[in-house]
């Protein structure tokens, strides 16, 4: 399903997983996507490694996420590091493992290199995700395309107004949706949707989601893409924090409030990162009434 038509007439769910580093990983995702797939979401998504660490893995499970599993695929792409030539090739390898539309992103900037000395993209290839954008539309013009938005701004990013600049330039390039960033706080992704209209941004702008399980690991994540932890949450989490079970009901529970929260507010669909378990979002969606159709 091309996503220009995934939010026309249905709430638009979707999961994003990646690609496991062991045979035992793929295996306990299989039956993790088995569990998913019963929620019957308008597509999977699969992660694309820093770098392109993951370019063949990422396409071996689009290709089952097709087959097995009977999944529309978006797959992530990243331009870093990699030269146009290198791009459509891939990009052609995704159109035969029937990859739907394609998650265009910049990706992360490889470390290593001197302060002073900005990152510069290798000869033909892209320095911006717009770039890219512009790209698939015009030599993949079948792919659907979706972009990354930060409802609490790109790290990187010196100031909000550049950082939605930066993304109108992608939706003008040719993005067909929009899906954020985590956030723990509703009115941070309310406040970026208003100000994404007021600037022209037309396309649906999809809450991105991850249910919390495992504090430790989720401030980890947070650290790395800049999103507020709300000191409520932490403070519960924090209590708990010897306590697995107890992470988790407190995590699931703060999702199903956040989630009923934008279902009032008219939100095309959501987007978890369910971090390749299924457990979480299953309890999530039970909470807000979305029920399996497929069991």
């Amino acid at each position: 399903m091309h996503l220009s038509d995934v939010y026309a007439d249905r709430f638009g769910l979707s999961f994003e997983m990646f690609p496991p580093k062991t045979p035992a990983g793929d295996e306990a995702l299989r039956v993790e996507l088995a569990r998913l797939a019963e929620y019957d979401p308008a597509f999977v998504s699969c992660t694309y490694g820093a770098g392109g660490s993951t370019r063949d893995r990422t396409l071996d499970w689009c290709r089952e996420l097709k087959s097995d599993f009977g999944q529309n695929v978006t797959a992530h792409f990243t331009c870093v590091g990699s030269a146009t030539g290198d791009m459509a090739e891939w990009l052609d390898a995704a159109q035969e493992a029937g990859v739907s539309n394609i998650m265009a992103l910049r990706g992360d900037l490889p470390e290593g290199g001197p302060d002073d000395a900005p990152w510069q993209p290798p000869a033909g290839g892209f320095r911006y995700a717009n770039e890219l954008v512009a790209f698939v539309r015009e030599r993949f013009p079948e792919f659907g395309v979706g972009v990354a938005g930060y409802p609490e701004k790109h790290p990187e990013c010196g100031d909000p107004e550049t950082d939605l600049a930066n993304l109108k330039r992608k939706v003008d390039a040719g993005a067909d949706a929009v899906f954020t960033q985590l956030f723990f706080e509703n009115d941070h992704f309310l406040r970026f949707r208003d100000a994404c209209g007021e600037i022209g941004v037309d396309v649906p702008i999809v809450p991105g989601v991850m249910p919390v399980t495992d504090f430790a690991r989720i401030k980890r994540i947070t650290a790395m893409c800049g999103s507020t932890f709300p000191r409520k949450f932490s403070a519960a989490l924090e209590a708990v924090k010897d306590d697995p079970v107890g992470q988790f009901e407190i995590g699931v529970d703060w999702a199903v409030n956040q989630c009923r929260g934008l279902m009032e507010e008219g939100v095309p669909g959501m987007h978890f990162y369910v971090l390749n378990k299924a457990a979480a979002t299953e309890q999530i969606l039970d909470g807000m009434n979305l029920a399996p159709v497929r069991a």
